[in-house]
């Protein structure tokens, strides 16, 4: 679809605990993102709670709307499409954004996209990355997935690796949880690993055979947590701070080895010499700065989201919006939520 008028997608995005909406333009550029954060509310259970996550849309999601098109100056009849999360997530979150979408689409009578919302972590790299175009190889780090893909175009993707268990983000949680960090954390586990001391531990870096991209956290998560019980054990019940610091040290060694390798090793097989990070994990400054520096080793380009674009948010499905409108995919208003949705080969 060509067009010399400028395109306005309004994001929304409700996977899990965030409820957020965002205006964007010509895919890249972001003229609002308003986000309600539900952390503090799940702090106090220790992760989210998905009854009270969709419930919190709920009264949310109508006031955080109004807010978007408030902050872009704009009205729904500027509004070209409603692009919106259809999976994968919590059901009960996914059912409030997709409805919600879809009453606006029949009576603003805009048309409606149904986004993945892997595809949509894998367009924050064009929000901040204005230069940035197919082809590269993206890396996908979140707590649910860990992805490495050629983006062949906007629209067409080819995936080389997945996990075969845990995603990286997931080990992080619950390692985190173990050390006894407060709910979300895998940043106070990146913070503890500054001051950590290598050599004192040696954890695994685990691989997949004949599966040169793939990745496996198990069995790290697994042997992490024996460390720290056994630790526990022998000291009733407690573990120091410094210990917890080399502990987490290492355990993100152990991450940034799998991510950094993998990835280097596929764009330079591929002559690929441009990659992308993504993903809630991406907002990790130990491994950007570990990817980073092998990127400038393999001279490779190296790009990434800003943190605001790294977790959940809607601009990120505006951008995606953006790029399926484009190609003329538009979504049926029968379209549901599907909470087990597969990040496939698409194109």
């Amino acid at each position: 679809m060509k067009t010399n008028k400028d395109i306005y997608i309004l994001g929304i995005e409700s996977s899990c605990d965030e409820t957020s909406i965002s205006v964007v333009k010509n895919g890249r550029d972001v003229l609002s993102n308003v986000t309600n954060s539900q952390i503090d509310i799940h702090k106090l259970y220790g992760g989210v709670v998905p009854e009270i996550a969709s419930r919190n849309h709920v009264l949310n999601i109508d006031l955080v709307y109004k807010k978007a098109l408030e902050l872009a100056n704009l009205s729904i009849d500027d509004i070209i499409a409603i692009a919106v999360t259809y999976g994968p997530g919590l059901v009960g979150s996914l059912l409030v954004g997709l409805s919600f979408a879809k009453g606006l689409s029949i009576s603003s009578n805009k048309p409606f996209i149904g986004i993945n919302h892997i595809e949509g972590h894998i367009a924050s790299n064009y929000i901040s990355n204005k230069d940035l175009e197919p082809p590269f190889i993206a890396l996908i780090v979140s707590g649910g997935h860990t992805n490495l893909v050629k983006v062949n175009n906007y629209n067409n993707f080819k995936i080389y690796g997945s996990t075969h268990d845990d995603a990286c983000g997931e080990a992080y949680d619950k390692i985190a949880r173990v050390l006894g960090f407060e709910y979300p954390g895998g940043p106070k586990l990146e913070k503890a690993a500054l001051n950590g001391k290598l050599g004192k531990f040696s954890f695994p870096r685990g691989e997949i055979k004949d599966k040169k991209y793939d990745f496996t956290y198990s069995g790290l998560k697994s042997h992490v947590i024996n460390v720290i019980h056994n630790i526990k054990q022998k000291n009733n019940d407690k573990i120091d701070d410094q210990t917890i610091s080399d502990i987490s040290l290492e355990f993100q060694n152990s991450i940034i080895d799998s991510l950094v390798d993998r990835t280097i090793l596929l764009a330079n097989e591929l002559k690929i010499n441009k990659v992308a990070i993504c993903g809630g994990v991406s907002a990790n400054n130990a491994i950007k700065d570990a990817l980073n520096k092998k990127c400038i080793e393999n001279n490779i380009e190296f790009y990434y989201p800003e943190s605001i674009y790294c977790t959940d948010n809607g601009a990120m499905i505006g951008s995606a919006g953006y790029f399926e409108f484009m190609n003329g995919n538009i979504s049926s208003l029968d379209l549901n939520a599907d909470a087990n949705l597969e990040f496939k080969n698409k194109g």
